[in-house]
């Protein structure tokens, strides 16, 4: 277990996440990540399903697509 501390930053307040879990959750400042209800507590994650679903459909497309998109490429 890790224990995270609550501190003001700025008129906000905010907590540090240490180097060891910035690693293992693979963020670094800047980065987005989403705080979500789950059955025994709350969940942090870098995965957005939203992304992954958008990121699904732009795959299709770039298939479906891929002579155009190569042909727009070559110029």
């Amino acid at each position: 277990m890790i224990k995270l501390e609550v501190t003001d930053v700025g008129n906000s307040i905010g907590i540090i996440l240490p180097e060891e879990v910035l690693a293992r959750l693979k963020v670094r400042r800047g980065d987005f990540l989403l705080f979500t209800e789950a059955p025994d507590g709350f969940r942090i994650t870098p995965y957005d399903p939203e992304f992954e679903r958008e990121m699904k459909l732009a795959r299709k497309v770039m298939h479906e697509r891929r002579d155009a998109l190569r042909e727009l490429a070559k110029r």
